[in-house]
C-alpha cells in the first residue's frame, strides 16, 4: 500500500489533512443518553486509542462517525465532512466494527471482491489485502467456517481494501492469537507512520500502551480525557516502588504493618503507599539487605482504573 501523501495527486488534494473531528456529539435513545456532548480530534500520523468501560458509548460514537446512526446533536466528521452518503466510502475510511457481521456462505475472496466492485476498487487489491492479513491460503473457504481470529483478519482486510487515509477499528484484537496480536500491533504502527489517521477502540490496556501515542477516554458517554498516552498515564496516583531484598517476607510484613500495599512477584515486591526513603528506613530497622529499590511510574491500566472508577456500570463481585 502506498502512503496517502504519495497516492494523491494534484495541488488541492495534496494539502488535505485527514482529521477526525467530533464536536458536541450527542445520541439519545429515548430516556437514555448514550453519548453526551463529546468533543475531540484524531490526527494523522499517530495511533489514537479509544478507551472506556463497558457501556461507555465507544461503539455508538464510532457508528455515529461512520453514518450508521444519526446523532441527536452535534457532529462527527472526516476531513470536515460527514461520512454518510459519500460515494466509494472505502477509499476514504476503512472500518472494522463487527467481525462477525459477514455472510457466512461466501468465501473471503468473494466477500472482498463484492466490496471492491461496489467501491470502484481494482480487483487486484483483493489478493493484495488477503496476503497482507495472512488469509491468502484460505481465501476460497466459506467464512462460516472461520474462527473469530480469522474473521477479524478478514475484517481488517476489508478496512484496508480501498487503501484509505483514515482507519477505524473497534476491538480488533478480539480472537487473535499471540502472533496475530503482534502482527496487528506492527500493522497499526506502520499505517500511522505512513501518515494515516488510525483510531482504535480496545479494552486491552497493555496493547494500547505498546502501540498508541494518543488517547481518547470516555465514561458514560462523556469525555474524560483527550491527550497523549504519557500525559494520561501520568495522571494516575498509585505510583509504586519495586523492591528486591534478601528477606522479602520480613520486609513485606513491616511495610504492611504501616499500611503500605505489597504485592510479591517474580521480580520482587511491588510496594504502594510508601516512598523509597521510608522503605529504606524500614529495611534498615528490620536489618533487611536491599538489592533493588526502583520507583515505578503509573501504568496506563492504573490511570484508567482510577480515572474511570466513577463511570463503571458493571462491577463484578458487588453484593446483591
Amino acid at each position: 500500500m502506498c502512503p496517502p501523501a504519495r497516492c494523491r495527486t494534484g495541488p488541492a488534494r495534496a494539502t488535505v489533512v485527514h482529521v477526525i473531528e467530533v464536536s458536541e456529539l450527542t445520541k439519545r435513545y429515548g430516556d437514555t443518553t448514550a453519548v453526551r456532548a463529546l468533543t475531540f480530534t484524531v490526527r494523522p500520523g499517530r495511533v489514537t486509542g479509544f478507551l472506556g468501560p463497558n457501556g461507555a458509548g465507544k461503539t455508538t460514537t464510532l457508528r455515529l462517525l461512520l453514518g450508521l446512526d444519526t446523532p441527536t446533536g452535534g457532529t462527527a466528521t472526516v476531513d470536515g465532512q460527514a461520512f454518510a452518503g459519500r460515494p466509494r466510502g472505502l477509499r476514504r475510511v476503512g472500518a472494522l466494527l463487527d467481525a462477525q457481521d459477514v455472510h457466512g456462505g461466501r468465501s473471503a475472496r468473494a466477500h472482498l471482491a463484492a466490496l471492491a466492485a461496489s467501491n470502484g476498487i481494482p480487483r487486484r487489491r483483493v489478493a493484495e489485502v488477503l496476503a497482507e492479513v495472512g488469509l491468502a491460503d484460505v481465501a476460497g473457504r466459506r467464512i462460516g467456517g472461520y474462527s473469530l481470529g480469522m474473521k477479524q483478519r478478514l475484517g481488517i482486510a476489508a478496512a484496508l481494501l480501498g487503501d484509505p487515509p483514515v482507519l477505524v477499528f473497534d476491538e480488533p484484537l478480539n480472537g487473535l492469537d499471540p502472533e496475530g496480536v503482534q502482527w496487528l500491533r506492527a500493522l497499526l504502527r506502520r499505517l500511522a507512520a505512513e501518515g494515516r489517521t488510525v483510531f482504535v477502540s480496545s479494552h486491552q490496556m497493555s496493547e494500547m500502551e505498546l502501540c498508541a501515542q494518543d488517547l481518547v477516554v470516555i465514561g458514560r458517554g462523556e469525555l474524560i480525557a483527550a491527550e497523549s498516552l504519557g500525559a494520561f498515564a501520568a495522571r494516575g496516583t498509585r505510583r509504586g516502588v519495586r523492591v528486591a531484598a534478601r528477606d522479602p517476607e520480613r520486609l513485606a510484613a513491616a511495610l504492611r504493618a504501616e499500611g503500605a500495599g505489597v504485592v510479591a512477584g517474580e521480580q520482587g515486591l511491588t510496594v504502594t503507599g510508601a516512598d523509597p526513603a521510608r522503605i529504606g528506613e524500614l529495611a534498615l530497622r528490620e536489618a533487611v539487605v536491599l538489592t533493588e529499590l526502583t520507583p515505578l511510574g503509573s501504568s496506563l491500566e492504573q490511570a484508567f482504573m482510577e480515572l474511570t472508577a466513577d463511570s463503571v456500570d458493571y462491577l463484578a463481585g458487588e453484593p446483591r
